[in-house]
This record gives structure tokens, C-alpha cells and sequence, in this order.
């Protein structure tokens, strides 16, 4: 660090998204938090050289593809300095091959805002880091002036790096599991190395996500398997659903309550052509799954689809669901995984598929509701009233938790258009507010070449009615909400181990039902070989 004090120069970049509109969309925010940063820096005694400019006739400053990106870090001498600062939702490979060749200490930053986001950008680029084998400091804050922030700032600029306390992480021994947990979580474990299970991958990694491609070399031995599937044979295979199919599936729907907010303005609104082919998107899923024999299926529709159809979100949050539309062999005419949940990894996570599938087979064997979903680790604040005096963090996915996670269940849950910057082609998603209850939460995800899985509790509070308001208006209001307080893990410290944009959560009948499938699930964990850390107050014994 010692060239860097002498210059006193930090060079920026930013990651943003392959879609134009979004850029163009937050890059307000963006700009926010860059003027913010570079205060910061000034204060003390550094000054912020942005390594690319804004351009004016695209809208934005954002690095926007992988090959922008390796241009841009050509110019950055290769020991300096580096921040990666980011208000919004990023794709991690346009800076990716950079940072893998960057020699300086780096420092990942995220504006604390659930508004485009950055903090899930961030929370992603630190797992394809990590994944990567790229060292990296990381820091956040709402307005760049609290101490937190600040004493973090000074470590980074005198050292290089940054030490956040990670206390609440220990390893797991299995000894000190219940002998029922074990037997149960070892015997899964053997199961599905012997009988194996397919991953259906539709187009793995289109949205950048590095952090959730997982080598075959580390699924194999576990015994899954992945079947790479193309999104073009998904649309192909909407073209065989008939109407009749679609719109069955759209009164079954309709008859257990679920509100569908539609009108007229396809640009705009939720239309009821875009939710029809969403019905065919959702029973040629489930017969695309049937057809190679998946056990859980993930859609990457953000790129490629987004130009095609209407969004898959509303369709995943269905095949999430234990009960859902039936759907029948086009041939045959027999039902295809009645009375199951076909678990869904959005994006195509392929951390979250493998947690996904370990949590179908555990809740399954203890007897309760798989249904399990995904979140974007999206923001929180503390709140205090109604019974609830703590952190509460807002858990957001972009459509797929299933309606049994809900209030109300399907009678609890609307279907609203996506926001047009990122869905051009509309199409609903499955919103609702996470039930009161207890949850397990965890996430597998790729250290040292090695798979690790975190794994912790939370309970989900309700929240009055204007406040879960407050909180949708300040993310995306159209998406399924969870008001989560992770036991015995604080927001820096979640912030500071978390290696994911995604958290996988289910919920269990009570408490001690939660405890005893986290004990049945890190067993299994263990057992497949994969290294488990038990995350906060964990009763296992």
C-alpha cells in the first residue's frame, strides 16, 4: 500500500446489467452513491479516479458487458487500488476476468438500499469472488458517513483489507447431533448416491452469475447430475400446450382464490394473454421435467425468454408448491408428480438447486411441507412494535416462494405484471407476505474448490400492514415479501460470511421441528460431503 498513500488515488469501477433499460433506470441511484463514496475518500485524504466514463448516449456509466469490462480494466495499472462499487443489480462476468488478474487490494462497496439493488449485486459478485479465489475486502452502508463504515475505510486504505467480526460461524461436529438426525440425514445421503437425481438446467449461467455454476466434478460424487437444457426447447414445447390445457390450469387457480391483477396495456399492466402463456410455460415445464426425468428444474429466464414470453416467475412459484395446477402426460394423460412439489432453483442457482433437492428429501422424511424457495437477501431495518423489537430483514425473490409460504395461501396472494426495465414481455408474478412462523436457512456454495454449506434459524414475524408496505415501495412491490429475524446473527456479520445473492429457507410446524430438520439437513450435508458451518443460535443437540 505504500505506492497508493504516495499517489493517493483509488480507481473505481461499476458492474451493471446486460439491459439497457435498467442501467439507464438506476442510474441515478448509482451516481448517488458514487458522489457519496467519493466524499468519503476525500475526507480521507484519497481521491476516486472512475475507470470508465459516464456515456451520454446510452444513459449510464455502468461496465454492461463482459468484453466492456476487460477493456476498461486494460487501463488499470494492475497493482492499484480497486473499489467495486454498486447501487444495483450486477452481472458478476463483466468484471470478473478483471478482477481475477487484478494484483491491488480490492474492496467490494453496496449502497444499504433495497431500492434497484445493490446490495444483492454485491452479495453475488463477493460469492463469484470467493468462488474465484480472488481476495477481497467488502463494505457497506447507507450514506458512507457512519462508523462502521468509516474505522472499515481506514483499515482498508492502511492495510489493504478489511476484518469483520464472523464470530457466530462455528464448524459443525457431528457428534454433537441427535443420533435420530444423523441415521436419518446419512440414510438420504446414501440414497441419493445410489439412485442418483437429475438437475434440469435451462441455459446454465446466462445471467452472470458465476457464484451459481457448480462443476459437475463437485455434484457427481454425491450423486446429481445435471440434464442442460436449452430455454428454446421450453418455448418449442409451450407451442404443444393446448388452450384448453392453459386455461384449466388458469380456473384452478382462479377457484382457490389467487387475485390476478390484469388490464389492458400489455406494455404496463398484467394482461390475461400474458398469463395464459404463462399456463402453457408452466405445464410444458412440468412435462419437459417428466420427460428427463428431473427432480428439480431451474429457468433462467432474465436473458434470452425475456425477449421471447412473458416472465416464468408465476410459473415457478407453482412448481414450488406441493399443491398447484395438476398436469398431465400429453400421451398418457397421467398426472406428472401429483401431489409434490417439482422444486424450482430461480435463475438457475445451482447452489440453491442443490439445497433445494437435500431440503425436498429431508422435509419429506420428517413429514412436513417441502415447499421450499429461494430469497434475494435484499435489505432490512430494525423495527420495533407489535411484539417484534429487533433486525428485520426483508427476504425478496422475483416471484417463485410458493403460495403455502403465505398468508392465506393461494387466497392470500395476488399476481402483479413485472417491472417492464427488466420484463419486457410482462408476464405475473406469485406475491404474498411469508407467514409467521419458523424457518430453516441455509445456502451451499463454492469455497476453495471445496462445496460448503452455511446453515441457521429464523423466525418470520408479521409485520402491521403499512410498515410491509413501506418495505415493498422501498424493493420491488410486485414481489413475494419475508420479514425474517435471524437468530444470533447481526446484520454485519450476515453481511460479512454471506457468499450469495440467494438464501434458500422452509418452513417447519414449530420450533422444535425447525431444530430437528436443520440437525437432519446438516447431516445430510455432512454426509454428502459437503464441509457444514452453523450459522448464529443453532440447537442441534
Amino acid at each position: 500500500m505504500a505506492d497508493n498513500k504516495l499517489t493517493n488515488e483509488i480507481w473505481l469501477v461499476a458492474s451493471g446489467d446486460l439491459r439497457e433499460s435498467a442501467n439507464q433506470t438506476c442510474w441515478a441511484a448509482q451516481a448517488d452513491m458514487e458522489a457519496r463514496i467519493a466524499d468519503a475518500f476525500a475526507s480521507e485524504g484519497y481521491t476516486v479516479r472512475r475507470a470508465h466514463p459516464y456515456d451520454p448516449a446510452r444513459g449510464h456509466g455502468f461496465i454492461s458487458s463482459q468484453r466492456m469490462g476487460m477493456d476498461v480494466f486494460k487501463a488499470i495499472p494492475n497493482d492499484a487500488p480497486l473499489v467495486v462499487a454498486e447501487a444495483v443489480w450486477q452481472y458478476s462476468h463483466h468484471v470478473l476476468a478483471g478482477l481475477r488478474s487484478h494484483r491491488g487490494p480490492i474492496l467490494t462497496l453496496a449502497n444499504w438500499s433495497g431500492q434497484w439493488p445493490g446490495l444483492v449485486g454485491m452479495l453475488n459478485l463477493n460469492g463469484s469472488l470467493t468462488k474465484a479465489g480472488v481476495a477481497y475486502s467488502t463494505l457497506w452502508s447507507e450514506d458512507f458517513t457512519d462508523a462502521y463504515f468509516r474505522d472499515g475505510l481506514r483499515q482498508w486504505l492502511r492495510e489493504g483489507w478489511v476484518k469483520h467480526d464472523t464470530s457466530h460461524v462455528r464448524n459443525l461436529v457431528l457428534a454433537a447431533l441427535p443420533g435420530a438426525a444423523v441415521e436419518t440425514g446419512q440414510r438420504l445421503a446414501r440414497q441419493l448416491q445410489a439412485d442418483k437425481a437429475i438437475l434440469g438446467v435451462f441455459d446454465e449461467g446466462c445471467m452472470g452469475m458465476y457464484n451459481a455454476i457448480i462443476d459437475d466434478e463437485l455434484l457427481n460424487p454425491m450423486g446429481i447430475y445435471k440434464e442442460r437444457l436449452s430455454q428454446s426447447a421450453l418455448v418449442a414445447a409451450m407451442r404443444d400446450v393446448s388452450d384448453e390445457e392453459a386455461q384449466a390450469a388458469r380456473r384452478w387457480l382462479d377457484e382457490r382464490g389467487l387475485t390476478f391483477a390484469t388490464g389492458d396495456d400489455p406494455a404496463a399492466e398484467l394482461t390475461d394473454a400474458q398469463v395464459h402463456e404463462q399456463m402453457k410455460m408452466y405445464i410444458a415445464a412440468v412435462r419437459i421435467a417428466h420427460n428427463f426425468g428431473c427432480d428439480a428444474i431451474g429457468i433462467q429466464y432474465q436473458q434470452g425468454l425475456k425477449d421471447m414470453t412473458p416472465a416464468s416467475d408465476l410459473v415457478e412459484g407453482l412448481l414450488n408448491n406441493v399443491e398447484r395446477p395438476p398436469v398431465y402426460d400429453a400421451e398418457s394423460r397421467m398426472e406428472l408428480y401429483p401431489g409434490a412439489a417439482l422444486p424450482h432453483f430461480n435463475e438457475v442457482d445451482e447452489g440453491a438447486a442443490v439445497d433445494a433437492l437435500v431440503t425436498n428429501r429431508v422435509w419429506g422424511a420428517l413429514g412436513y411441507d417441502p415447499a421450499t424457495t429461494l430469497h434475494d437477501v435484499r435489505w432490512g431495518e430494525y423495527y420495533s412494535g407489535g411484539g417484534v423489537d429487533d433486525f428485520v430483514w426483508v427476504f425478496l425473490i422475483s416471484g417463485a416462494a410458493p403460495a403455502s409460504h403465505f398468508i392465506g395461501g393461494y387466497a392470500g396472494a395476488r399476481s402483479e405484471r413485472q417491472p417492464p426495465m427488466y420484463f419486457p414481455k410482462g408476464g405475473g408474478t406469485l406475491k404474498g407476505v411469508s407467514k409467521p412462523g419458523e424457518i430453516v436457512w441455509s445456502r451451499v456454495y463454492v469455497w476453495n474448490g471445496v462445496l460448503h454449506a452455511d446453515i441457521g434459524r429464523a423466525t418470520v414475524v408479521e409485520l402491521p400492514e403499512p410498515e410491509t408496505q413501506r418495505r415493498w415501495e422501498a424493493t420491488t412491490p410486485q414481489w413475494p415479501i419475508m420479514h425474517a429475524v435471524l437468530h444470533g446473527v447481526s446484520r454485519d456479520q450476515m453481511m460479512a460470511r454471506h457468499k450469495a445473492n440467494h438464501l434458500n429457507v422452509a418452513y417447519a410446524p414449530s420450533a422444535s421441528d425447525a431444530d430437528k430438520a436443520l440437525a437432519t439437513k446438516a447431516a445430510m450435508f455432512n454426509a454428502m460431503g459437503i464441509q457444514v458451518h452453523l450459522c448464529g443460535d443453532v440447537k442441534v443437540g
